[in-house]
């Protein structure tokens, strides 16, 4: 069986832990990984995580500059089983949003929704200005899937790893990709009213 194939795109948004853990998670379960970088996030790479561009070929299958037009991403004739935006920035919302297919990001973004493939936003932002909660309204109603960077506490986390895990759960749950990253919620035995 062909292993699935994901792109993985990572923008200038603070958070772009997020996205390293999706992106080791997806090759853990040994799915073709295709990362789009932005030119902010290689910035945001090594102002928050230390690391550059070199660290995330060493993971990906294929690495992008968000500036490669001429990718086989741009193409819908690229099969491609979905995307995630991760973090996602408010401008890269935008762009989706407006089919302003300037980059590569958006562009293969775009490609999800034209071929109903999933598309999952992982919007970071806090708080959301009109503007944005508009476009992501949008994007909600064209197919894709908006997924805060807010993870839930109801598995207990002990330390931000879990939070990471739980993040990174909810996407390969919303990609159909078996994972164990973080406690189910189930009814505890004190919760439950006799």
């Amino acid at each position: 069986m062909k292993s699935k194939r994901i792109i993985v795109a990572l923008t200038g948004a603070s958070g772009i832990q997020y996205g390293i853990e999706v992106l080791q998670a997806l090759v853990e379960s040994r799915i073709e990984t295709h990362v789009i970088l932005s030119e902010w996030a290689e910035y945001v790479l090594q102002d928050e995580v230390g690391i550059d561009v070199s660290k995330i070929k060493e993971i990906a299958f294929r690495v992008y500059d968000s500036k490669e037009m001429d990718a086989p991403l741009s193409s819908s004739s690229t099969l491609i089983d979905g995307m995630v935006v991760i973090p996602a920035t408010v401008k890269t919302v935008s762009n989706i949003a407006n089919a302003n297919t300037e980059n590569l990001i958006s562009r293969a973004a775009d490609i999800m929704l034209k071929m109903r493939r999933p598309l999952i936003i992982g919007i970071r932002e806090t708080p959301l200005s009109p503007p944005c909660i508009h476009n992501l309204n949008k994007l909600a109603t064209y197919g894709a899937i908006i997924l805060p960077l807010s993870p839930g506490f109801y598995h207990k986390p002990q330390n931000i790893q879990d939070l990471f895990n739980f993040i990174t759960g909810k996407v390969l749950d919303c990609l159909n990709i078996p994972n164990e990253k973080y406690r189910r919620w189930k009814k505890s035995e004190q919760q439950v009213v006799k």
